[in-house]
């Protein structure tokens, strides 16, 4: 690639957010679900403690019609992609402060990136 085109690219590169780039392996992440599934179903419809996350990618915050969210999710208006997501699952009581979700988040970058791959694959 001549050097003339190369610092665009590498300059777009480093603005896109590592996990909005979706380069997590579902597999991986799979995996890392296993802690999460104490509280969520990976089924259409199946509550438990916290709401399904089937089809959670791309959907707006409390939306689930079958689940009594939070006050503070109501309010918090997020559309679950991946750079939503990563910031969440980080920090959940830091990202939607009042939420009912106690779990304290994903601290490792390449196990949300991964989570967020497999969260994708839910339908």
């Amino acid at each position: 690639m001549p050097s003339k085109l190369l610092a665009p690219v590498l300059a777009v590169a480093l603005l896109v957010p590592a996990a909005a780039r979706a380069d997590g392996d579902a597999g991986k992440g799979k995996q890392v679900f296993a802690k999460c599934a104490i509280c969520h179903s990976t089924q259409p419809g199946e509550n438990k403690v916290g709401p399904s996350l089937a089809g959670v990618f791309g959907r707006k915050s409390a939306t689930d019609p079958n689940f009594k969210y939070s006050e503070a999710m109501q309010k918090a208006d997020k559309t679950w992609d991946a750079e939503t997501l990563d910031a969440y699952l980080a920090n959940p009581r830091g990202e939607v402060p009042g939420s009912k979700m106690v779990f304290a988040g994903v601290k490792d970058a390449g196990d949300r990136a991964n989570l967020i791959a497999y969260l994708e694959t839910l339908k």
